[in-house]
């Protein structure tokens, strides 16, 4: 009876010290609640992180968390940050971390730069990639990757508006049934407002390639939409800041009103539009129409007492 208790006992032995019987390979969300747990110590791109997702990967190739977290991984470890010295007084729509006077009396303005490692950059675009396949209507998905294409080109974002045009025929040609994680409804309108701040992102950048993003993209979301006030407003910013047409301007921000009377937008940028152009008859017609849509008394105020000194004048 002994013996045979003892050979029981070499046999659980045996058998806790199998590799299939020790240490069973944890399911996808296990390795979800490991991974969150070690990115909060350690961060997305620090030690173990790595290790972690080599070992999730092996044992489930096409999870959407793990592709999710080898792009945070491969994107965070890419980059780098520099000093630039820029002579303007913004860059990429910031302005400057510090400025000095040179030995001229010249201000010289110095720009925190995030810089980025080609090779590991690609290597998250291909896992965001292969996320994207996997599930092609989460929304977040596709943001995500505009983003970091925007943050890697910087002021030449020839990638980010290339994709952002073929995702806005996708939504126009394909009605995906978009979702997007703690979002409840995303409908036409989350979709455009959602691209309207890539393209007030392109305008704040200010480059000459910025700008001609932000007017391109505005011209494709109106291909579908093409009452849109958001993109029309755009077009009108677009000819009074860029193109200093200010015909052209009138025209679109008077188009925009005829669709909704009270866009303080188109309003406020025709008084503008009006008072450079020195044109006090225009700025007079528009005066009365901030004074009666906008929400702000300040402003409500400041439109009348400039309409009373006009009126004033002989």
């Amino acid at each position: 009876m002994n013996r045979l208790f003892a050979v029981l006992a070499s046999s659980a032995l045996l058998l806790s010290a199998s590799p299939s019987f020790a240490q069973q390979t944890p399911d996808a969300k296990e390795f979800k609640s490991r991974y969150d747990n070690i990115v909060a110590r350690v961060g997305a791109a620090g030690v173990g992180v790595e290790t972690l997702l080599d070992k999730w990967e092996a044992a489930y190739p096409d999870d959407l968390d793990m592709l999710l977290g080898r792009f945070y991984y491969c994107f965070t470890k890419s980059q780098s940050t520099s000093i630039v010295e820029k002579e303007t007084e913004k860059y990429l729509g910031e302005k400057p971390v510090l400025s000095l006077k040179d030995s001229t009396g010249r201000t010289v303005n110095y720009f925190q730069e995030v810089n980025y490692d080609d090779e590991l950059f690609g290597t998250a675009q291909k896992a965001l990639d292969k996320a994207i396949q996997t599930e092609p209507d989460r929304l977040d998905l596709r943001f995500i990757k505009v983003a970091s294409l925007i943050g890697y080109e910087k002021e030449s974002p020839d990638m980010a508006l290339s994709d952002l045009k073929s995702l806005v025929d996708y939504n126009g040609m394909r009605h995906p049934a978009w979702t997007y994680p703690g979002e409840d409804k995303v409908d036409a309108d989350f979709f455009s407002s959602a691209i309207q701040e890539y393209c007030y992102l392109f305008f704040r950048y200010g480059t000459p390639a910025s700008f001609e993003a932000f007017k391109s993209l505005s011209e494709k979301m109106l291909v579908y939409e093409p009452s849109n006030v958001l993109f029309l407003d755009n077009l009108g910013s677009y000819s009074l800041v860029v193109a200093k047409d200010s015909k052209t301007a009138l025209k679109y921000y008077n188009k925009v009103l005829k669709i909704k009377s009270d866009d303080m937008t188109a309003i406020k940028n025709v008084i503008i539009l009006a008072r450079n152009d020195k044109n006090e008859k225009l700025e007079k017609k528009y005066l009365p129409m901030m004074m009666k849509y906008s929400q702000d008394e300040a402003e409500k105020l400041s439109a009348k007492a400039r309409l009373d000194f006009l009126n004033g004048k002989k």
